[in-house]
């Protein structure tokens, strides 16, 4: 039998040590099966647990695990995967871990981190503003324009909302929802209305018959940075993202997008808080 250490974390926090989006982080994946770690995930129930291992290209290398499958990228555990990261190895507030996804750099200013997605791209969305609206539980003229899949790291569905109280009313029907497939089969969609320095968002996703909302989505939020500069080109942004209220989760994520000549330039940031620690025996 292993002993296995891991830590409690809230990421995008706002304000309160229980806001945010929790996040489980084992401090040293080395040794733990496929099997294990897709059942240690299961076991927490969080939305995603990260496991730390050695790297010969980065800081550290880490998986990702929802309760169900393994993930290339997700923002809110890397974010909190590096906090953890540097207190293990005291490497400083510039690191870099590698993902499935790729290489991700990340950097911190106290315990706000921000990570640099890869460069987005782009498909069209091959649905009607009805059955967009239908399947999200609204009117088509809540409907704002262009809705795209995007990917920076994981696709995702951006739908541009024409006000917060559509947000706020978005509620997704199971039976028409799963019809939205991403590149890797999954059904999900980011909603928001862009306010011009705020945005309020959410992320829906299924989980058997039922329609879950995460309360701050990293990955969802480079994605929006990515839709930004596709319908913005060479166009610099900055918002703070209000995600998780729905959820009694309040969070906040900061967003900018950079250009450098015709690339953009991604970042995701937001506060990390470490909860707890424990160990496991396996």
């Amino acid at each position: 039998m292993t002993t296995y250490a891991y830590r409690i974390l809230n990421v995008f926090a706002r304000s309160g040590r229980l806001t945010g989006n929790p996040l489980c982080v084992f401090e040293d994946g080395d040794g733990i099966s496929d099997e294990d770690m897709q059942a240690l995930a299961r076991q927490f129930n969080l939305s995603e647990t990260t496991f730390v291992l050695p790297s010969s290209k980065a800081t550290a290398r880490v998986r990702i695990f929802t309760p169900s499958y393994e993930m290339q990228f997700a923002g809110h555990p890397t974010l909190g995967t590096a906090h953890v990261v540097r207190d293990l190895k005291g490497c400083g507030d510039e690191l870099n871990l590698e993902m499935k996804a790729g290489v991700i750099p990340v950097s911190a200013a106290g315990n706000r981190w921000t990570l640099e997605a890869n460069t987005p791209r782009g498909r069209a969305v091959p649905h009607s503003r009805a059955e967009l609206a239908e399947m999200l539980g609204l009117a088509e003229s809540d409907m704002g324009e262009w809705p795209l899949w995007i990917s920076s790291g994981r696709e995702q569905l951006m739908v541009p909302l024409k006000s917060v109280e559509a947000v706020r009313r978005a509620r997704p029907k199971v039976d028409v929802f799963n019809r939205l497939k991403s590149e890797d089969g999954q059904s999900m969609a980011y909603v928001f209305f862009d306010g011009g320095r705020e945005v309020e968002a959410r992320f829906f996703f299924p989980n058997g018959t039922a329609i879950l909302e995460d309360p701050a989505t990293g990955s969802a939020c480079a994605n929006l940075g990515g839709w930004f500069s596709v319908i913005q080109p060479r166009v610099p942004v900055a918002r703070s993202v209000s995600q998780g209220e729905a959820v009694k989760r309040p969070s906040t994520l900061f967003l900018n997008v950079e250009w450098q000549e015709s690339n953009p330039r991604i970042f995701v940031g937001g506060d990390v808080i470490e909860l707890g620690r424990g160990t496991v025996d396996l």
